[in-house]
């Protein structure tokens, strides 16, 4: 099963801030990549971050990455992630 996380801000100051982003996903990096072109067809956009430097280092799978969206689009990725988790489960 993917990584869901809970609705986090990434930082204080961003508690008060309604565009704040939150992360919805972690996993491998090409996990991510699938999980932001999923929510890219559904018009959220989102943005990978952690790990990046290690990319040229580490093989692909071996890479934790988070992936973040906007909070106002937090439900609706979280519905997209979950519809992905029960069609990869074969429920």
């Amino acid at each position: 099963m993917w990584g869901i996380n809970p609705k986090t801000p990434t930082n204080m100051k961003e508690a008060e801030d309604k565009s704040r982003l939150v992360e919805v996903f972690s996993g491998s990096l090409w996990e991510a990549e699938l999980v932001k072109g999923l929510l890219k067809d559904r018009g959220i956009s989102s943005s990978i971050r952690d790990g990046l430097l290690a990319n040229g280092v580490l093989p692909e799978t071996m890479l934790s990455v988070a992936l973040e969206v906007n909070e106002a689009d937090y439900e609706p990725a979280m519905d997209v992630i979950r519809e992905r988790n029960r069609q990869t489960q074969g429920e």
